[in-house]
């Protein structure tokens, strides 16, 4: 078989796959903005972890719709973790200069991920970074900034975002920490739970250390400055 036919059949095949894979995942992506995901990329590998530990632990998740989450845990969440959340589309790329900027000069790299992409990364992909995963969590947060409207992304991240130790969404890290429903979360309570996002497997909700607090009371005020509740009428 000559070299030119078998390299036009190669890409042939290779356009035929690379088709099947976008059609595939963005067919799962748009399912997935009506049915409620059981599970997520980073709870089956911490079920992984949490069987193989000694002593093994439980993982804890129950999915809660969103009329069902206090509106101070959803403000405080955009509060902590991604203040332009209801205007962008999927990335903060001030954050991200910032974020580069302050690497070259060699100070303290903060997270630059938005909502979006942690609910991508979260829900189908893997913690360790390489330039391959940081692809696919852009390519998944384009379509799930797409194809799902701001109300359901943040849903979604409420649901799959890990609180602590094996504790993952607001409604198992409600009965966990407070014994309460999360509709019934007040201001602290939730800016308490989104204080300790950024590492919750060394910022406890629990056992909360003097930093933990004090960002606790920072994201407290990032919610006053923000308006309150009312800017989540953003995201209808």
């Amino acid at each position: 078989m000559p070299a030119r036919t078998l390299t036009r059949r190669l890409l042939r095949s290779l356009s035929w796959l690379l088709l099947t894979l976008f059609v595939g995942s963005a067919a799962l992506v748009l399912a997935l903005r009506w049915i409620d995901p059981p599970t997520s990329a980073f709870m089956l590998r911490e079920r992984l972890i949490a069987a193989n530990s000694q002593p093994a632990y439980a993982i804890r998740h129950r999915w809660v719709d969103w009329q069902q989450i206090s509106p101070q845990l959803k403000l405080a969440v955009i509060a902590s973790e991604d203040q332009t959340f209801p205007a962008h589309n999927g990335f903060d790329f001030k954050q991200i200069n910032k974020a580069l900027d302050d690497r070259e000069r060699g100070r303290r790299v903060r997270g630059a991920s938005t909502i979006s992409q942690q609910v991508a990364k979260n829900l189908f992909l893997w913690p360790a970074q390489s330039w391959v995963r940081k692809a696919l969590e852009a390519y998944f947060t384009l379509l799930i900034e797409t194809l799902w409207p701001k109300q359901r992304i943040l849903e979604v991240y409420l649901n799959v975002a890990e609180f602590g130790r094996g504790v993952f969404g607001a409604g198992a890290a409600s009965d966990a920490y407070f014994h309460k429903n999360p509709a019934s979360l007040t201001a602290y309570d939730s800016a308490l739970l989104a204080a300790v996002l950024p590492n919750p497997k060394r910022l406890h909700v629990n056992a909360p250390s003097r930093y933990v607090r004090s960002r606790q009371q920072w994201i407290v005020s990032q919610m006053r400055g923000l308006g309150g509740t009312s800017m989540l009428q953003a995201l209808n």
